[in-house]
């Protein structure tokens, strides 16, 4: 994994290439790269995961009359097999790096490429003789990729700071960008970047920048399609698919480990990983004082250790064990928001940053349980009508309470129509097939509702939290095959015998212990010790008491209120209640201020 970042018919000098690959150094801390020509120069910043003596970037290609300058940040999970048939056609290689594949790739297929790779990546070519560069993402939006139109030019980065980097670029939040924050926050309207200009190539999207302009088109998104299977037979193919891709993503020349929550998605790809590589590397989190302080509630019905404990004494990993004080989570404060670019998920991200932080003691890459939820539908909001019918995100059922909290000069602006309009945009996007019955047809509204929306916010942040550590993380959930493949499958499948992901405990019988099979779901830990919202309450308590930037996008009394009473649902998705709220108010202090960025 890396960064990679370039400037499009824009001067440019080396203290501003020095200034911009700075910023990149965490997410790659192995090399750099820089390649200029007259009026383009790409930077690469590496984490050699795959062919460590070789692959180096930017790296180039002649190929007939064209010469070709890559630089990618990723990993493909298919390399084998596309290094063989680029062979039939008569490319050779001078290494094993799955990134010369993807450069021969280009030279073969063109911009058609991307539609061959199954992996992750964000990824640039420059063509010298014609002059044109080309950009593209992977299809469901695991590495980030960030650009500006500017004064004529293009700059184009993995996160935002690197654009910011550049001297004519200024931080400037309009009334857009202040609505996101305080309506849609941690989420984001997808391609943008809050901040005004900035933009990002969306998922399953690629783009040409030639003379000026850029072009995009979108080659890939969720299609329906009938599904003629019974359920022994979808539950078998769920398996081989998911089995198939975690096994994928083991390839790896540095040693490798596993997330292990104790749930049903990250016991999955432990026990495959444990078969594969006996002594496996697993990790957890836990928090000081937990087991005297955790209360079951409706989305944390149980706690993880027990689950953990099993799982890791089963499978015969050699498991590490991370447990965070409320005084951690809080000195992570500043850096998780310059982690991040932007507001996040409070100590949820916090915690994961501090997290990786430990992980990476031991290994470079790791795996995780991301977005089977999504998937498989195993959120509580796609089996709770209340919620699933309502008419808005489902993960975010406080318009009303982020209205009231807008600063009042930004009123003018209808906060809560712009959520619907969103809300409404995305629902029309989705592709359902004609006679759909309504509640096959809605819960395919929510699968692409979650998909663009929610879990694009827990994509961002694992790889910012992972990557500022110089960790990698990858998500076997993510192949694109199980996304494409399960959109299909009726939701009867789906929720098999009334049970949350009812169809992919079926699909792994016998993979895991009983307990663990049919465990209750049961999200990303946080902690429940009264010390922590004791103290950032106080940290709130005194930001009132001084004129902070944060006061230019909340009322003040507004948040005044909010202080001694709980909201009736979380801030976002299931995690943020009161002390998770109160610290993203933190964190949008912390960033209008370290970013010096002007409301406009």
């Amino acid at each position: 994994m890396c960064a990679i970042a370039g400037i499009l018919g824009l001067p440019v000098d080396e203290r501003t290439l020095d200034k911009m690959l700075q910023t990149m150094k965490r997410r790659g801390p192995d090399a750099r790269g820089r390649y200029r020509s007259e009026d383009c120069a790409l930077l690469h910043s590496r984490l050699a995961i795959i062919d460590p003596d070789g692959g180096s970037q930017p790296m180039a290609l002649l190929w007939g009359t064209e010469r070709y300058v890559l630089v990618y940040n990723g990993e493909l999970y298919n390399t084998d097999e596309l290094r063989q048939e680029l062979e039939r056609w008569g490319h050779h290689f001078l290494g094993h790096s799955d990134t010369e594949v993807v450069l021969h790739a280009y030279a073969r297929w063109g911009e058609k490429c991307v539609e061959r790779f199954n992996g992750i990546f964000a990824m640039a070519v420059w063509e010298e003789r014609r002059r044109r560069l080309f950009l593209a993402r992977d299809r469901i939006g695991v590495k980030p990729l960030f650009y500006k139109l500017h004064e004529g030019g293009l700059l184009f980065a993995s996160e935002m700071k690197t654009i910011l980097r550049y001297p004519t670029v200024s931080a400037e939040l309009d009334g857009e960008g202040v609505t996101q924050l305080v309506m849609l926050g941690p989420g984001r309207i997808p391609g943008s970047g809050v901040l005004r200009g900035m933009m990002e190539l969306e998922p399953g999207c690629r783009a040409i920048y030639q003379g000026g302009k850029l072009q995009q088109e979108c080659y890939w998104k969720l299609t329906d399609r009938e599904h003629t299977e019974d359920f022994d037979t979808t539950a078998e193919r769920v398996r081989w698919l998911v089995i198939d891709a975690i096994r994928r993503q083991m390839v790896s020349d540095v040693p490798i480990g596993c997330f292990l929550s104790g749930g049903l998605d990250s016991s999955i790809i432990c026990a495959v990983c444990g078969k594969e590589k006996p002594g496996l590397d697993t990790f957890s989190v836990d928090y000081q004082d937990n087991d005297r302080y955790f209360v079951a509630g409706k989305f944390q019905p149980n706690a993880d250790g027990q689950y953990i404990r099993l799982m890791a004494s089963t499978i015969g990993t050699n498991h590490h064990w991370t447990v965070l004080t409320p005084d951690t989570l809080l000195e992570r404060l500043e850096a998780a928001t310059d982690a991040r670019d932007l507001p996040g998920m409070a100590d949820v991200d916090f915690s994961l940053l501090a997290f990786c932080e430990e992980i990476r003691q031991n290994v470079k890459v790791a795996l995780s349980g991301e977005c089977a939820d999504e998937i498989f539908g195993g959120y509580p909001w796609f089996r709770d009508p209340a919620v699933r019918d309502g008419d808005g995100f489902p993960w975010a059922q406080n318009t009303a309470l982020r209205s009231q909290l807008l600063h009042p000069q930004w009123r003018g602006v209808d906060a809560e129509e712009m959520v619907r309009d969103q809300y409404q945009a995305t629902l029309a996007q989705c592709d359902i097939l004609p006679e759909t019955s309504p509640l096959e047809t809605r819960m395919k509204q929510m699968v692409n509702l979650n998909f663009r929306w929610f879990m694009q916010t827990l994509l961002d942040r694992k790889d910012r939290m992972s990557m500022y550590n110089s960790l990698e993380v990858r998500v076997p959930f993510c192949d694109y095959r199980i996304a494409e493949y399960l959109y299909g499958v009726p939701w009867e499948f789906k929720d098999w015998q009334g049970r949350e992901k009812g169809l992919l405990r079926k699909a792994m019988e016998g993979l895991l212990p009983e307990q663990v099979l049919y465990r209750k779901k049961s999200p990303y830990p946080k902690t429940h010790h009264p010390a922590y919202l004791a103290m950032v309450r106080g940290k709130v308590e005194r930001m009132l008491e001084e004129d902070g930037p944060v006061f230019q996008v909340f009322g003040r009394q507004q948040v005044r209120r909010l202080l001694d009473s709980e909201p009736a649902w979380p801030w976002y998705g299931q995690l943020m209640t009161l002390p998770q709220t109160l610290a993203y108010l933190l964190q949008v202090d912390c960033w209008l201020r370290n970013n010096k960025i002007s409301l406009v």
